[in-house]
């Protein structure tokens, strides 16, 4: 579960369980992600998270990095694609088209983020309900 707070005007600290912790904000504000720069990082580093092992193994390196941005719609209240690219060193690579279909493999079968985006997931939006006047009859 991630509890998220408000920390000030327009500012808002995510924390998970484990105490980790990110900053919340609108778009272009300092110290901050946005909710939709969140969303593309989510995806980057579960496709990251997901090729690490498998990368770094065959590469004999220990260099991985991603860049990914939003796609929105004309409108700009919508994401309509997130591309991601994974960078890192082929030069030790036998088989370089080997590696990157187990890749794009590894990623598509159990990278959560990106296969729920497929899956267009729902996000049902819970408020709180009013609470009786004490000149209510119960």
């Amino acid at each position: 579960m991630i509890e998220i707070e408000r920390v000030g005007e327009h500012e808002f600290e995510a924390t998970n369980g484990r105490g980790a912790s990110v900053r919340i904000g609108r778009k272009g504000q300092e110290g901050s992600f946005s909710p939709v720069e969140l969303l593309v990082a989510a995806a980057a580093g579960c496709a990251m998270v997901t090729a690490e092992t498998l990368i770094l193994r065959r590469t004999g390196g220990d260099q991985l990095s991603a860049v990914a941005d939003a796609i929105q719609s004309e409108s700009g209240n919508e994401v309509i694609s997130i591309p991601v690219t994974l960078s890192y060193d082929l030069s030790a690579v036998d088989d370089p088209e080997a590696l990157e279909t187990l890749v794009r493999r590894a990623v598509e079968q159990f990278c959560t983020v990106t296969r729920t985006l497929k899956q267009s997931a729902t996000a049902p939006l819970q408020l709180p309900t009013p609470l009786q006047t004490a000149s209510e009859p119960l």
